[in-house]
């Protein structure tokens, strides 16, 4: 009985210095957002108990896909140090083309749907090459390209205006369509834990090989069990409503999807390269040009996709799509996530933890019938302490040589 005393009590103290190391070094990950998530939802579910049910967080969980979609793609554009300010006029324009070539014109929806994702992209890449040969700072690029594709979407629209889609149509149903098998849930749970524990243990197996610092198999467990906890959970929770929401799943996918690229290719170390220092990117001879073409590219695409999941939860485009807070929202994710404004320092899960923050906010707001001003005053407050966190934590990396 002692000795398990002192065994917790030793780890209790190995933790703690190991997490004051981590905050003097700048080296806290995630952990503020998930303690900010966690307060968020403590406040909000003491004030309606109806917060955390099973039908609200399947709700909040489909509401959070179509502007993470579009943060996902700014997390590429941040990793350089830059600014994409058109995103949102992106989303409206992709979302006009599908409706007005498949409503209006009778266009099938999968060829519409194809030719929107693609008018992203290319919108994106004509900015990236702009950027990538003039050297003109790309907040300024994208300013010009956000008054440019919103006076194209207007045009797009045309007189209508609005343009209602099929409900029951394959972009309606992105997210509307729920898996109702419990058995789905627990197994995207299950592989989702499974893929942490063997993508870890193969980093541990290959850092140890070459004689690098790597995380020990019984922290790589630990890890695991807590993902597996929080998914299996999650999957709980979702089965006692509808279900899996097609919408998550496709999320999840592609975020994991993007979050290798970054972190497993030649084309994801040379974005955090750029990020480092372009100019020593030049020296080094990596293809700049093709890689600021790219990430913007990237940028448009992801605007595309995720205007097209906001057309499916209204299913309707208006000429106000991609406007209002849309763009502020996208940002506001990826950074309070914790990608750095900076550059460099990122992933595609940081928009994934801001995005709940803010749709969290959101929520909470309109359950309890909280003044939307206060809404704006509350996600103003946890940008700000994002951006000041980002930023002490940069002054720690240059302390310590990291920077």
């Amino acid at each position: 009985m002692v000795t398990g005393a002192r065994a917790a009590t030793r780890a209790v103290r190995s933790a703690t210095t190991a997490l004051r190391h981590r905050m003097s070094a700048g080296e806290l990950g995630s952990l503020p957002v998930v303690l900010v998530l966690a307060v968020v939802w403590i406040t909000f579910q003491s004030l309606n108990p109806n917060y955390l049910s099973p039908r609200n967080l399947s709700n909040l969980s489909v509401d959070i896909v179509g502007t993470g979609m579009i943060a996902v793609g700014i997390v590429f554009v941040l990793l350089l140090g830059e600014l994409d300010l058109s995103v949102g006029s992106i989303s409206g324009l992709a979302a006009a083309v599908f409706a007005v070539l498949n409503v209006n014109n009778g266009v099938p929806e999968w060829l519409a749907l194809v030719i929107a994702v693609l008018a992203g992209t290319a919108a994106g890449t004509v900015q990236g090459y702009s950027i990538a040969r003039t050297r003109v700072p790309a907040f300024v690029i994208t300013l010009a390209g956000l008054l440019t594709w919103n006076g194209l979407m207007l045009a797009v629209l045309g007189d209508s205006g609005t343009v209602n889609l099929d409900e029951n149509g394959l972009v309606a149903r992105l997210t509307s369509y729920y898996f109702t098998d419990d058995a789905v849930a627990y197994t995207l749970a299950a592989v989702a834990a499974g893929a942490v524990f063997l993508v870890s243990d193969h980093d541990r197996r290959r850092r140890r090989a070459v004689g690098m610092p790597h995380r020990s198999l019984r922290a790589i467990a630990v890890r695991t069990g807590s993902l597996a906890v929080i998914a299996f959970g999650a999957a709980y929770l979702l089965n006692r409503f509808q279900g899996l929401p097609l919408a998550l799943l496709i999320f999840l996918v592609v975020v994991a999807g993007l979050d290798l690229l970054l972190r497993r290719t030649r084309y994801g170390r040379q974005v955090y390269a750029l990020g480092g220092s372009v100019e020593a990117a030049r020296r080094a001879s990596l293809g700049v040009t093709w890689v600021q073409t790219a990430v913007l590219a990237a940028s448009g695409t992801m605007a595309a996709v995720g205007g097209l999941f906001l057309a499916s939860r209204i299913t309707s485009v208006s000429q106000s799509s991609g406007s209002g807070v849309l763009l502020v929202n996208a940002i506001a994710a990826a950074v309070i996530g914790g990608t750095s404004l900076f550059g460099g320092r990122g992933t595609t899960w940081s928009a994934v933890l801001g995005m709940l923050v803010i749709q969290s906010i959101a929520s909470g707001m309109a359950i309890t019938d909280t003044p939307p001003a206060v809404q704006f005053i509350i996600t103003g407050g946890v940008l700000f302490a994002a951006v000041v966190i980002d930023s002490l934590s940069r002054r720690s990396h240059e302390v310590h040589g990291r920077a």
